[in-house]
C-alpha cells in the first residue's frame, strides 16, 4: 500500500505530501490545479519519463518520494531478487532529478531507472490519462488476454518461446546453406588462402608481445647500454665507486667490531649490502652481454613483428584473435566441403523443429480458448455493473497460421452496446466513455491476477456522466475495499464515494503560483462536492445536493460491505 508521496520543486509543487490511507482515495481540485502535477510526481518516482522543462522555475533540483507499505510474503520474495533490504516493512522508491542528470534509489540504495522501474510494478498499477485508447490496438487485446490467462498459459509460452528460437536459428543456417556453387567455391578458395596463411605464420600464443618488447630493446639499445655503462661506473669501476666505498666501510667497521660486540648486527647489515651490490653487479653485467645482438638479428626480428602485425591487421587485434579466427575458419570450411550433407541435415531439423513448434503454438491457442471464455464471462459481469445495461463481449482468437515467439493467435476485442446491434470491433463502435468503462471492468477483472496492492485512475470518468458515473463510482468503491485505490476525477458521483478526500488547490505566492494538497474532512467535503456540483454561484440547495449525494454514498458502502 501506498503510504505518503513527497514532491518537492516539480512545476508548480513547491513542495507537497500526502499521506494516503487505505481504501479509495479521492484527488480533486479545479481545472488546471496541478492534479496532472501529481500524478507526474508519481510518475517521477516510479522511474517513468519526466521531462526536464517540469523542474520548477529557479529550481536547481526536482525530488519525488513514495513509501509503501510491504507485508506480503510473496511480495517479499520478489523484492530479495532485486538485494533490496525491507526494513520495518517499508519500501522507499526516490528519484533526484537536476538538468543534467538523475539519481534513482530504492530503501537509499542508488539503482538504475530500468530496476526502478521493476521494482514499481510489483508495488503500483497506474492507469493514466487516455491509456484507454490503448484498446484501440489488437496487441493490447492479446497483451491482457495473456495476462489473465496467467499460469494456464506460462508454460506453453515458455515452449514457445525456445521451439521459436530453434526454428529462427535453423532458419538463419538454412539461409546460409543455400549457397549458389559459384559463391560456394569463391568462399572456399579464400578460405584455403587464408587458413594458409595463417597456419604458415606458426603464431605462439602471445608472441606478438614478446616480440614488441625485443623490438623496443633493440631500436633503444644505445640508449640503454650508455646508461647501464655510466650505472656500472658509479656502483663497481670509478675510484669512489660506490663498491668501493662500502668494501672500505666494511673494513673499518670489522676493525670497529674488535672492540665492541654490540656492532655486529650493524657489520652484518653492512655484509648484506656489500653482498646484493656484488649480485648486482654480476647481473649488470650479464644483462649487457644480452645487449649484443646481430644487423641480422635485429633484421629477422622487424620483419617478424611486421609479419604479425599484418596478419593482425586482416584476422584480429591480438594473436589470441587471429588464433581463434582461424579455428572459425577452418569450421566454416569443413562447413562448405560438406555442404550437401550438411543442408539434407539442417532441413530435416528444421522440419522436426517446425512441427514442435506448430504444437506448441496450438498448445497455446488452446489455453488462450479456455482463458478467452472465462474472460468473456468475467467482463460481462463487471460491464453490466458499470452500466452496459444490454451489453454482449467476446474475445475472438483467430489461428493466423503464422508462428511467432508469442505463437500464431490474432486476438480482438468485440463489443455490442446496443440491442440487436452485430458485434464489433472496440475501435469501430467504442465511444470514449465507453472505453474507459471497458478498460475499468478489464483493470477491475484483472486485480485478482495480480498482487499489486496500489491502483491509480487518472480521470478514469473521461465521457462518462449521470448513471454511468454512478455505476463507475460504486465499483471504484468496491474495488477499494481490497486494494487501495487513488483517484483522480472531475466527477462528484465519484469524489461522493471518497474514503479520504484530498483538495488540490493553487494560489498565488510571493509572485509565483504555487499547488497545494490537502486532506478534507467534515464540512470541507460538503463544500467540495458542492463546488463540483455547482457554476458560479454555490447556493444552499446545491450545498444540501452534495451533502444528500455523499450520505446516499455512505449509504451504499454500509450496506455493501457490511
Amino acid at each position: 500500500m501506498l503510504l505518503q508521496l513527497h514532491v518537492k520543486n516539480l512545476a508548480l509543487i513547491r513542495e507537497a505530501e500526502i499521506d494516503f490511507s487505505e481504501g479509495l482515495n479521492i484527488l480533486t481540485g479545479e481545472t488546471g490545479a496541478g492534479k496532472s502535477l501529481l500524478l507526474g510526481g508519481m510518475t517521477m518516482a516510479l522511474g517513468g519519463k519526466v521531462p526536464r522543462q517540469m523542474l520548477r522555475d529557479g529550481a536547481d533540483y526536482a525530488i519525488s518520494e513514495l513509501v509503501f507499505s510491504v507485508d506480503e510474503p510473496e511480495l517479499l520474495k520478489k523484492l530479495e531478487k532485486f538485494d533490496i533490504p525491507v526494513e520495518d516493512g517499508q519500501v522507499i522508491l526516490s528519484r533526484r532529478m537536476s538538468e543534467n542528470r538523475s539519481v534513482c534509489r530504492v530503501n537509499g540504495e542508488t539503482v538504475s531507472a530500468s530496476t526502478l522501474r521493476k521494482v514499481s510494478s510489483l508495488l503500483i498499477d497506474i492507469h493514466g490519462q487516455h491509456e484507454h485508447q490503448s484498446l484501440l490496438n489488437k496487441k493490447k487485446h492479446l497483451e491482457i488476454l495473456d495476462l489473465y490467462a496467467g499460469e494456464r498459459l506460462t508454460p506453453c509460452l515458455k515452449a514457445l518461446k525456445e521451439s521459436w528460437g530453434r526454428c529462427h536459428a535453423l532458419e538463419k543456417s538454412l539461409d546460409e546453406a543455400g549457397l549458389d556453387e559459384a559463391v560456394r567455391l569463391r568462399e572456399q578458395s579464400l578460405l584455403e588462402y587464408e587458413i594458409h596463411e595463417i597456419e604458415a605464420a606458426q603464431l605462439a600464443d602471445g608472441e606478438d608481445e614478446a616480440l614488441e618488447q625485443t623490438y623496443r630493446r633493440m631500436v633503444n639499445s644505445r640508449r640503454i647500454l650508455e646508461s647501464l655503462g655510466i650505472v656500472r661506473q658509479l656502483c663497481e669501476e670509478d675510484p669512489g665507486s660506490a663498491a668501493e666505498l662500502i668494501g672500505r666501510a666494511c673494513r673499518e667497521l670489522n676493525t670497529a667490531l674488535q672492540y665492541d660486540d654490540e656492532l655486529f648486527r650493524l657489520e652484518e647489515q653492512l655484509g648484506e649490502i656489500d653482498t646484493l651490490l656484488a649480485d648486482f653487479g654480476r647481473e649488470l653485467a650479464q644483462y649487457m652481454e644480452t645487449m649484443e645482438f646481430s644487423e641480422q638479428d635485429f633484421h629477422d626480428t622487424e620483419e617478424r613483428l611486421n609479419f604479425i602485425n599484418h596478419l593482425k591487421a586482416k584476422y584480429g587485434r591480438t594473436v589470441g584473435e587471429v588464433l581463434m579466427s582461424l579455428e572459425e575458419k577452418r569450421e566454416r570450411m569443413d562447413f562448405l566441403q560438406n555442404l550437401e550433407q550438411r543442408r539434407s541435415e539442417l532441413k530435416e531439423d528444421y522440419t522436426r523443429a517446425k512441427r514442435e513448434l506448430d504444437a506448441d503454438c496450438e498448445s497455446a491457442h488452446e489455453a488462450r480458448v479456455q482463458a478467452a471464455r472465462d474472460l468473456e464471462g468475467r467482463m460481462l459481469e463487471e460491464l453490466r455493473e458499470l452500466n452496459f445495461l444490454d451489453v454482449h463481449f467476446e474475445i475472438a482468437v483467430r489461428e493466423t497460421g503464422v508462428p511467432s515467439a508469442l505463437g500464431w493467435d490474432d486476438v480482438e476485442f468485440l463489443i455490442s452496446t446496443n440491442p440487436g446491434e452485430a458485434l464489433m470491433p472496440l475501435a469501430q463502435i467504442a465511444s470514449g466513455g465507453e472505453l474507459s468503462r471497458v478498460m475499468l471492468a478489464i483493470k477491475t477483472v484483472l486485480a485478482g491476477q495480480d498482487e499489486i496492492d496500489t491502483v491509480v485512475f487518472d480521470e478514469i470518468d473521461a465521457g462518462i456522466s449521470g448513471r454511468t458515473a454512478q455505476k463507475v463510482s460504486e465499483k471504484l468503491a468496491v474495488i477499494g475495499r481490497s486494494r487501495q485505490v487513488i483517484c483522480i476525477t472531475h466527477l462528484a458521483q465519484l469524489a461522493a464515494m471518497a474514503d479520504s478526500h484530498y483538495l488540490i488547490e493553487k494560489s498565488a505566492e510571493d509572485g509565483s503560483t504555487a499547488t497545494h494538497i490537502r486532506l478534507l474532512a467534515g464540512d470541507e467535503v460538503t463544500e467540495e462536492l458542492a463546488r463540483i456540483l455547482g457554476g458560479a454561484e454555490i447556493t444552499d440547495a446545491v450545498r444540501d445536493n452534495a451533502r444528500e449525494m455523499k450520505s446516499l454514498a455512505e449509504q451504499f458502502k454500509g450496506k455493501t460491505f457490511q
